[in-house]
């Protein structure tokens, strides 16, 4: 099966219609959701084309997050600028970035990375500011509807979770424009410049939320990458009922999710997750 098969006959008339004769370079995806990223060469030069299936809700997050949010990265060039989208198609074009994956390299152990990472993400969160009273209730409602489905977790670690995930803390959260996703492999490295791809998971969430992938992998042994992430960011937004609200949520998420398809390294390190989230209750 070739790339472009992985896309449905409307995906690819869509994005043929607007590159012309576009031809495959790489297939960039994951494969573990209904997610396809191609990097493309076509006469404008090189893009990335992201599709989804029906299931995939990714795109229209990626959508809702450009231009207005994504406006300042991209004209610092540290993030994509996205072309042309439909999101009744669930397809997008965007800019293609230099660089390679932070993940796995030596730049994932050197401060340095962590510093322009915070900066980063500084510029995202600083753009808007709301007060969301049904926040916690909504975010609580859907890691409980993970506990609901099938997993691996604990009986007794899941009842604990109910718990607490049927409680919620007391005052409306205090939301930004978050990525979602904010950790290494979704950032590019190019001649010690830092850039950020994947908006799929963006959302107004606490800024927090954003540092709960990297407090529980990158920052777990080495507190050095921690504080050079706030020498970028500036200041450290874990307040502490909304942090441990989040950091259960996430776990409960990720046991669950990695379980579902099958991905069992990341299952266990959600375990493990949880088991210090419902510590720190």
């Amino acid at each position: 099966m070739s790339a472009w098969d992985r896309l449905s006959r409307e995906q690819r008339n869509w994005v043929h219609q607007r590159l012309g004769d576009p031809q495959s370079v790489h297939d960039m995806s994951w494969n573990l959701v209904e997610s396809i990223v191609l990097h493309v060469q076509c006469a404008e030069g090189d893009v990335v084309v992201k599709a989804g299936g029906t299931s995939n809700h990714h795109v229209d997050r990626e959508i809702a997050a450009h231009p207005e949010y994504t406006r300042s990265l991209v004209a610092a060039g540290s993030a994509a600028r996205l072309r042309a989208a439909d999101s009744s198609l669930r397809v997008m074009i965007l800019d293609y970035l230099p660089g390679r994956l932070v993940e796995g390299t030596e730049a994932e152990k050197q401060p340095e990375t962590y510093t322009l990472a915070g900066t980063l993400l500084r510029t995202l969160h600083r753009q808007e500011a709301r007060e969301d009273a049904g926040y916690w209730a909504r975010t609580n409602g859907r890691a409980l509807s993970w506990l609901d489905g099938t997993h691996r977790v604990d009986a007794d670690a899941a009842a604990a979770a109910r718990r607490i995930l049927q409680s919620e803390p007391a005052a409306p959260a205090h939301v930004v424009p978050t990525h979602g996703d904010w950790q290494p492999r979704n950032w590019l490295i190019d001649d010690g410049i830092v850039r950020v791809i994947d908006f799929g998971r963006f959302a107004f969430r606490p800024a927090a939320t954003d540092l709960t992938r990297l407090a529980a992998q990158q920052w777990r042994r080495h507190p050095e990458l921690e504080a050079a992430f706030f020498d970028g960011y500036g200041e450290d937004p874990r307040a502490a009922d909304d942090w441990r609200f989040a950091r259960l949520q996430e776990a409960v998420g990720t046991a669950c999710w990695a379980f579902q398809v099958g991905e069992e390294a990341f299952e266990v390190q959600g375990h493990r997750m949880l088991d210090e989230a419902l510590t720190a209750f």
